[in-house]
């Protein structure tokens, strides 16, 4: 576990990431984290956009659905 400090940064508040957090993230200086709530209230941190893998879900769903005319439209 690590524990964060908040700080003032201008008129925002913010956190330092130790080098650990940052490597276990797989981020670097100038990349961009997604905070979510998750149902019990906690809060889950994660490099990846949590609304990018809904929509590639959904768009894998249709092309299962609908991989026949997805070949013939491949095919024009």
């Amino acid at each position: 576990m690590v524990a964060l400090k908040v700080i003032q940064v201008g008129s925002s508040a913010g956190i330092i990431l130790p080098k650990e957090v940052l490597a276990a993230l797989n981020v670097q200086k100038g990349d961009l984290v997604h905070f979510t709530r998750e149902p019990d209230g906690s809060m889950r941190v994660t490099p990846h956009d949590p609304d990018f893998a809904k929509q590639l879900a959904i768009l894998e769903e249709v092309m299962d659905r609908d991989r026949d005319i997805l070949a013939e439209l491949a095919k024009r």
